[in-house]
């Protein structure tokens, strides 16, 4: 397991997650190994190691995929994960934003909630201008 394509996707998954994410992975591991190889070697070796987007725009495309697909259960990595990296909390919201218009107000709003919940947990707070 510990080749040189999962040691690519390993330090891509630790950039984006930190410490958080390596102990959910860790959880993952200890069920189901195989799960947890894919998702490193496939997820984070083929796709966020590919040339053509940086990670700040993998993770906009994989916060507005997982809004449009109502996978709130994925959000909070990757809300994390977007902030990890340099985006912006009013750059997150603006996909959130952008969501409403194509896959409407539910599932923009239950990712609204779990946003919000992140940026509560990490003390981002809003001006009341928007963040």
């Amino acid at each position: 397991m510990e080749n040189e394509r999962y040691q690519k996707g390993w330090e891509v998954f630790k950039v984006l997650t930190g410490t958080d994410g390596v102990a959910e992975l860790e959880r993952i591991h200890a069920l189901c190994p195989d799960l947890a190889n894919l998702i490193i070697s496939n997820g984070f070796a083929d796709i966020y190691s590919r040339p053509g987007l940086d990670l700040k725009e993998r993770e906009l495309v994989t916060l507005s995929s997982l809004i449009t697909q109502g996978a709130t259960e994925q959000l909070p990595m990757h809300v994390n994960a977007a902030l990890n990296i340099g985006l912006t909390p009013k750059e997150i919201m603006e996909v959130v934003l952008q969501c409403t218009v194509y896959v409407g107000f539910p599932k923009a709003l239950s990712a609204f909630a779990v946003v919000m919940d992140i940026f509560e947990k990490r003390a981002i707070h809003s001006s009341g201008t928007g963040i």
